[in-house]
Protein backbone atom coordinates (compact mmCIF):
# COMPACT_ATOMS: atom_id res chain seq x y z
CA UNK A 1 0.00 0.00 0.00
CA UNK A 2 1.32 3.69 -1.14
CA UNK A 3 0.60 6.40 1.77
CA UNK A 4 0.23 9.92 -0.30
CA UNK A 5 0.43 13.12 1.82
CA UNK A 6 0.01 16.46 -0.46
CA UNK A 7 0.04 20.01 0.32
CA UNK A 8 -0.03 22.82 -1.99
CA UNK A 9 0.69 26.51 -1.16
CA UNK A 10 0.55 29.77 -1.88
CA UNK A 11 2.10 33.30 -0.82
CA UNK A 12 -0.20 35.78 -2.39
CA UNK A 13 -3.63 35.28 -4.16
CA UNK A 14 -2.29 34.32 -6.48
CA UNK A 15 1.16 34.37 -5.78
CA UNK A 16 4.25 32.04 -6.11
CA UNK A 17 2.87 28.71 -5.15
CA UNK A 18 4.63 25.19 -4.65
CA UNK A 19 3.49 21.49 -3.79
CA UNK A 20 4.50 19.40 -1.54
CA UNK A 21 4.74 15.59 -2.36
CA UNK A 22 5.74 12.57 0.78
CA UNK A 23 5.09 9.01 -0.50
CA UNK A 24 5.84 6.26 1.66
CA UNK A 25 5.28 2.50 1.22
CA UNK A 26 5.96 -0.55 -0.15
CA UNK A 27 9.77 -0.21 0.57
CA UNK A 28 9.78 3.99 -0.92
CA UNK A 29 10.08 6.82 0.75
CA UNK A 30 9.67 9.68 -1.77
CA UNK A 31 9.41 13.52 -1.19
CA UNK A 32 9.05 15.79 -3.86
CA UNK A 33 8.65 19.87 -3.65
CA UNK A 34 8.02 21.35 -6.57
CA UNK A 35 7.29 25.48 -7.64
CA UNK A 36 4.59 25.98 -9.76
CA UNK A 37 3.16 28.59 -11.64
CA UNK A 38 1.63 31.63 -9.26
CA UNK A 39 -1.84 30.80 -8.19
CA UNK A 40 -3.96 30.74 -5.30
CA UNK A 41 -4.04 27.46 -2.66
CA UNK A 42 -7.39 25.89 -3.62
CA UNK A 43 -5.85 25.42 -7.13
CA UNK A 44 -2.40 24.41 -5.70
CA UNK A 45 -3.56 21.68 -3.48
CA UNK A 46 -5.63 20.71 -6.72
CA UNK A 47 -2.08 20.20 -8.43
CA UNK A 48 -0.16 18.61 -5.23
CA UNK A 49 -2.61 15.88 -5.23
CA UNK A 50 -2.95 15.11 -9.24
CA UNK A 51 0.83 15.23 -9.30
CA UNK A 52 0.70 13.13 -6.09
CA UNK A 53 -0.92 10.67 -7.74
CA UNK A 54 1.15 10.59 -10.96
CA UNK A 55 3.95 9.88 -9.22
CA UNK A 56 2.40 6.81 -6.83
CA UNK A 57 0.85 5.54 -10.06
CA UNK A 58 4.23 4.68 -11.55
CA UNK A 59 4.64 2.88 -7.78
CA UNK A 60 1.54 0.49 -7.97
CA UNK A 61 -1.41 -0.11 -9.39
CA UNK A 62 -2.46 -1.97 -6.59
CA UNK A 63 -3.54 0.55 -2.62
CA UNK A 64 -3.59 4.11 -2.47
CA UNK A 65 -4.46 6.38 0.31
CA UNK A 66 -4.30 9.52 -0.73
CA UNK A 67 -3.83 12.26 2.68
CA UNK A 68 -4.58 16.16 2.28
CA UNK A 69 -5.59 19.02 4.71
CA UNK A 70 -7.58 20.39 1.57
CA UNK A 71 -11.23 19.93 2.78
CA UNK A 72 -12.25 21.25 -0.58
CA UNK A 73 -10.11 18.70 -2.62
CA UNK A 74 -11.08 15.67 -0.43
CA UNK A 75 -14.87 17.20 -1.13
CA UNK A 76 -14.56 17.43 -4.72
CA UNK A 77 -13.13 13.66 -5.36
CA UNK A 78 -15.29 12.20 -2.49
CA UNK A 79 -17.95 14.03 -4.54
CA UNK A 80 -17.18 13.37 -7.75
CA UNK A 81 -18.00 17.13 -8.08
CA UNK A 82 -16.55 20.14 -8.42
CA UNK A 83 -18.18 24.00 -9.44
CA UNK A 84 -15.12 25.73 -10.19
CA UNK A 85 -14.60 25.22 -13.87
CA UNK A 86 -10.65 25.28 -13.33
CA UNK A 87 -10.65 22.87 -10.67
CA UNK A 88 -12.96 20.62 -12.88
CA UNK A 89 -10.07 19.53 -15.47
CA UNK A 90 -8.28 18.69 -12.49
CA UNK A 91 -10.22 16.60 -10.61
CA UNK A 92 -11.37 14.55 -13.89
CA UNK A 93 -7.37 14.03 -14.11
CA UNK A 94 -7.45 13.14 -10.57
CA UNK A 95 -10.71 10.39 -11.24
CA UNK A 96 -8.98 9.05 -13.92
CA UNK A 97 -5.96 8.33 -12.59
CA UNK A 98 -7.96 6.97 -9.08
CA UNK A 99 -9.45 4.57 -11.80
CA UNK A 100 -6.16 3.01 -12.29
CA UNK A 101 -5.62 1.68 -9.01
CA UNK A 102 -7.01 -1.61 -7.71
CA UNK A 103 -8.26 0.50 -4.23
CA UNK A 104 -7.95 4.71 -4.05
CA UNK A 105 -8.75 6.24 -0.66
CA UNK A 106 -9.10 9.62 -0.03
CA UNK A 107 -8.91 11.23 3.49
CA UNK A 108 -8.32 14.82 5.65
CA UNK A 109 -6.32 15.48 7.85
CA UNK A 110 -5.79 18.33 10.16
CA UNK A 111 -2.11 20.09 9.36
CA UNK A 112 -0.41 18.34 12.14
CA UNK A 113 -0.53 15.28 10.62
CA UNK A 114 0.57 16.85 7.25
CA UNK A 115 3.42 18.55 8.52
CA UNK A 116 5.86 17.16 5.77
CA UNK A 117 3.99 17.53 2.41
CA UNK A 118 3.31 21.01 3.99
CA UNK A 119 7.20 21.57 4.42
CA UNK A 120 7.77 20.43 1.18
CA UNK A 121 5.16 22.64 -0.53
CA UNK A 122 6.48 25.66 1.69
CA UNK A 123 10.10 24.78 0.47
CA UNK A 124 9.19 24.90 -3.14
CA UNK A 125 7.53 28.39 -2.82
CA UNK A 126 11.15 29.33 -2.22
CA UNK A 127 13.08 28.04 -4.75
CA UNK A 128 11.16 30.49 -7.08
CA UNK A 129 13.23 33.13 -5.18
CA UNK A 130 16.28 31.99 -7.15
CA UNK A 131 14.53 31.70 -11.13
CA UNK A 132 11.19 32.40 -12.81
CA UNK A 133 8.32 29.95 -13.31
CA UNK A 134 7.32 30.20 -16.89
Amino acid sequence: MIELYVDGASAGNPGKSGIGIFIKGEGQQIRLSEPIEPTNNHTAEFIALLRGMEEAAKLTTGIVSARSDSKAVVSAVENEFVKNELHKEYLSKILSIAEMFEFFFIKWIPDSENRAADALAREAIHKQDDREIT
